[in-house]
Parts: structure tokens; C-alpha cells; sequence
């Protein structure tokens, strides 16, 4: 697998636990490291400004995609290499995907999940093969992981759900992918 751009989905909140807030910071420090390019939602709070800062910092290419509607809520991060402002959520969603190679799932909230879903529906139906990757801090995704499982148990899925799901307990783990 070539990677040279990895999309970030993560929330435009911190949550309570100082992991996230630190892992999403050491992923942010670790694409730019690596040469690869971070595509994310172009936003200034939370998690998403940590792992834009981390690369940033590292002198890392950060292309933000944020639309009109979230611009003033995530507030927009007006320091990054390329800030494209789209009509929508599904502008976005479709610019996210159409430039990255791979996806790096951090914790968040609905649009995290919602961003999440809709790659693994595509991968599902053969519309991209992008390799998906959840970064596991302090287990956050512990019981979404059960519950995928669950479905493939169950025979809801046409493939197995590690076909193009990875699993990461620590940014570092995705070194390993590259």
C-alpha cells in the first residue's frame, strides 16, 4: 500500500480524557514527520486543531475542508498549507476521500462516526479500497469494535470487517502500515 496523504476524523471537541487530546497531537507530528500529507476537516477546536497543530509545527502539509455552515463553529484554521471552504457536509465528505489514500479514525463524536461509516459503506461496495484505521485511545472504540464484530457474526456484512479496518493502540503502530 502506497500512502502519501492519510484523512484524520476526529471530533472538534477534546473529550474528557487527556489521551485523545495527545495522541491526536503525536499522529498530527507523525504524518508530517513521515512526509505524508494530513486531510482533515479544516477545523481550530478540539482534537482536530491538535492533530493539525502537531503537524504543523513538524512543518507538515495540512489541507483543511470545512463547510460554510461549520466555519464559524469549528471555527476555521486559518494557519494551515491549503483551507478549502465547500457549500456542504457532503462536498466536504467527497473532497475528504477523493484526496486521501488512507483514513485514521480518532475519537469524536456523530460526524466522526458518520465520516467513518460512510468509508466502510464504500469499501463495502467496492466503490474505494482505502485502508481504515482506528486509533484505539484509552479503548474508545472498544465497544464500536465489538459491535462490528457482532454484525459480521451475525452475517450482516458482505466482507470481513479487518479486510480494511486496523486497528491502533498508539499513533506510532501506524508506522507499521507505511
Amino acid at each position: 500500500m502506497s500512502i502519501k496523504s492519510v484523512a484524520v476524523f476526529c471530533g472538534s471537541k477534546c473529550g474528557t480524557h487527556p489521551i485523545f487530546e495527545k495522541h491526536s497531537r503525536q499522529l498530527g507530528e507523525l504524518l508530517a514527520e513521515n512526509g505524508l500529507t494530513l486531510i482533515y476537516g479544516g477545523g481550530n477546536k478540539g482534537l482536530m486543531a491538535a492533530v493539525a497543530n502537531g503537524a504543523l509545527e513538524k512543518k507538515g502539509k495540512v489541507v483543511g475542508i470545512i463547510p460554510t455552515v461549520l466555519a464559524e463553529w469549528e471555527h476555521q484554521h486559518n494557519g494551515l498549507t491549503e483551507l478549502h471552504i465547500v457549500e456542504n457536509m457532503h462536498a466536504r465528505k467527497k473532497m475528504l476521500y477523493e484526496n486521501c489514500d488512507a483514513a485514521i479514525i480518532l475519537p469524536g463524536g456523530y460526524g466522526t462516526l458518520d465520516e467513518l461509516f460512510e468509508m466502510l459503506t464504500w469499501n463495502q461496495l467496492r466503490i474505494h479500497h482505502k485502508e481504515i484505521f482506528f486509533l484505539n485511545s484509552a479503548g474508545f472504540y472498544d465497544h464500536l469494535l465489538a459491535h462490528i464484530q457482532k454484525m459480521d457474526e451475525e452475517q450482516f456484512l458482505y466482507s470481513h470487517p479487518l479486510e480494511h479496518l486496523n486497528h491502533l493502540n498508539e499513533p506510532r503502530d501506524f508506522l507499521t502500515y507505511l
